[in-house]
């Protein structure tokens, strides 16, 4: 449950410009998140958010990483995919995943901050990720190292 909150946060932070953690806990609520400001709080602080002034309000927002912080976003992000990601297999040049549910778009989310070079692009929906890669060889490659990234 953990992990599916904080993916839900990552996701509502990207499309809402959530300035306090009680505008963050009302968001989690409506999607059925039964939770406390707290609780919140502390997946703030694994998260690593931080707050960076909006420019479309002029108001400050949670963000999901700065340049100080990327490092350790990256390994969170890692950690969450290693955590939710229960199948993966090529086809052609195109990768599917299989997470648990309500998690593809936390998987999808770590697989673009990991900037692999081969990646065209990321699809994520609630229990899978569809992956675009150049060609068929780095989707083959790809496939490989994210199961070295589960073990």
């Amino acid at each position: 449950m953990k992990f599916q909150r904080q993916a839900k946060i990552l996701d509502l932070i990207d499309r809402f410009d959530i300035e306090t953690q009680e505008e963050l806990t009302d968001h989690l609520r409506a999607l059925g998140y039964s939770t406390t400001q707290a609780t919140v709080s502390r997946d703030i602080k694994e998260l690593r958010l931080i707050k960076t002034l909006s420019a479309e309000t002029g108001k400050y927002k949670y963000s999901a990483a700065a340049a100080g912080a990327a490092d350790s976003f990256t390994t969170r992000l890692r950690n969450i995919f290693r955590e939710c990601v229960t199948e993966i297999n090529a086809a052609q040049n195109m990768v599917v995943i299989k997470t648990l549910p309500g998690l593809g778009q936390a998987a999808a989310m770590a697989i673009d901050a990991m900037r692999a070079s081969d990646v065209i692009g990321t699809l994520g929906g609630d229990d899978t990720v569809f992956v675009v890669m150049r060609d068929n060889d780095s989707a083959d490659r790809f496939c490989r190292q994210a199961h070295d990234i589960l073990k």
